[in-house]
């Protein structure tokens, strides 16, 4: 009973992934989770931060209703908790969902902290309730797997010099529930995590400081479309400051004195009620035996091949504890090559060039391949296509028009290599694009396709005409 042809170790985007896949290939698969179903993503991560962001919009559509000829009595206003509750139940209903795909999949749930004992064994350790007020004590069990993927995933990351406290010091877990909407905060970090915090916040109405590292916001993105961005925030009163690191946050008072140092050491302090550091993640690969079985890390990421199969046989490793961007479809995908792979199908490796990037702001941002800075840097002969949304007709009925497509064409053989968006609802645009760069899709191909009118996605045809020096509407 107790053996498996696949056991899982996390149940995240990646692991559930890899779980119902197996068994739909025939293997006696079993999944183990210590937390929710769903992992980070569903419960606290990608999901609840979505519905929060779906609130917001809302509340501004609400602000703005005047300017659709439409009348609101009285005055609008933002019910903190009822947004937060909402967020929970979405998360929730999800969670339900993966465990409904699981049961129907006949995929057997193991509650409790997985860990690799030795071959194709793992180890469950489960709390019981303690008899007394000892601490509760944990009861080990042990199943055995032909094969085991490590899908444990990752956590908040924390700065050594400004520990999280879950209160006034916080991550984006406590970002999700906290139980009422401080006056003030300090954003640390300007990633999508980051970014998408400071524009909820700032939305519902709290004074927000965004701080960056680097040069730009977003900066993994399109040098132009970090412009946009950081002109949007500022006009919606988000506090911008680049090329700055937070150096203290003292906590010990009712308010946060957070210390800013920028890139002239200038020193600037900041109050605020909460600070959210948004720096990043750190791979949870403590406990789970990688050490005493001697499977092989570097930079604190699981090393495995273009299969995820670690040094070790029968080990697999996928999602954000390996090399590679920290995305749930990223993870997802990793699991379909991995254990189609195990199964023995012919599947091709991740092309990671061309992974798509989403960030949910206001206006979002999506991407795929390479951007005009790299294209420089690499000294590569290309044709850039530029279309603002405010030439577009559904923009401009939307009352959306704010933002930009961006895409980039090899010269020399008129592949498509990079396209960067910015704008309202540009994330749901974004993989006709990633589509269009696996089959190396030419500029010429998406001229001669006819493009539905009025849409969004429109302006990436004209863009494309753009570059090509034959654009009509612009």
């Amino acid at each position: 009973m107790n053996h498996f042809d696949l056991i899982v170790i996390g149940s995240g985007p990646g692991g559930y992934v890899a779980a119902i896949r197996a068994s739909q290939l025939g293997m006696k698969t079993a999944i183990v989770e210590r937390a929710e179903l769903g992992g980070i993503c569903l419960n606290w991560g990608c999901i609840p931060t979505k519905a929060l962001l779906k609130s917001a919009q809302v509340y501004n559509y609400a602000q703005h209703a005047a300017d659709y000829g439409i009348k609101i009595e009285g005055a609008v206003a933002p019910d903190f908790e009822a947004v937060v509750k909402r967020s929970r139940g979405v998360s929730e209903m999800m969670s339900k969902g993966v465990q409904f795909l699981l049961k129907k999949n006949n995929v057997t749930v193991i509650e409790g902290f997985g860990r690799i004992e030795k071959v194709k064994t793992v180890v469950v350790e489960t709390q019981v309730q303690p008899a007394s007020s000892e601490p509760a004590p944990s009861v080990p069990s042990r199943y055995t797997a032909n094969h085991i993927i490590l899908a444990t995933g990752a956590r908040s990351r924390q700065l050594p010099h400004i520990q999280q406290d879950g209160r006034k010091i916080i991550g984006y877990r406590e970002a999700l529930t906290l139980p009422q909407l401080p006056n003030s905060m300090v954003v640390m970090g300007s990633g999508a995590i980051g970014s998408e915090f400071a524009y909820f916040y700032a939305s519902m109405g709290t004074q927000v400081t965004l701080v960056e590292y680097l040069p730009r916001l977003v900066p993994i993105e399109d040098e132009e479309i970090s412009s946009h961005l950081g002109r949007a925030f500022r006009k919606k009163g988000i506090k911008v400051i680049t090329s700055a690191s937070v150096e203290s946050v003292d906590s010990s008072g009712d308010l946060c004195k957070v210390i800013i140092k920028d890139a002239k050491d200038k020193i600037t302090e900041v109050e605020c009620e909460v600070v959210l550091s948004a720096v990043g993640v750190t791979p949870n690969i403590e406990g789970i035996g990688l050490e005493e079985y001697g499977i092989q890390v570097e930079k604190s990421k699981v090393v495995v091949d273009d299969f995820y199969r670690t040094n070790k046989e029968g080990i697999y490793a996928i999602g954000d504890i390996v090399h590679g961007p920290a995305l749930a479809h990223v993870a997802s995908h990793e699991a379909l090559v991995c254990v189609e792979k195990i199964a023995g199908l012919d599947v091709h490796p991740i092309n990671y060039k061309l992974i798509p990037g989403c960030t949910y702001t206001s206006p979002e941002i999506a991407s795929v391949g390479i951007t005009e800075q790299e294209c420089v840097a690499q000294e590569k002969e290309v044709l850039i296509g530029k279309f603002p949304f405010t030439a577009s007709g559904k923009a401009t009925a939307a009352g959306s028009r704010d933002g930009m497509v961006k895409v980039i064409f090899d010269k020399n053989t008129d592949e498509w290599i990079g396209c960067n968006l910015i704008g309202d609802n540009v994330t749901e645009m974004i993989s006709g694009a990633v589509v269009a760069m696996n089959h190396k899709i030419t500029g010429k191909d998406i001229l001669h396709a006819v493009h539905p009118h009025p849409t969004l996605s429109e302006a990436i045809m004209e863009a494309t005409a753009a570059a090509y020096g034959k654009v009509v509407h612009l």
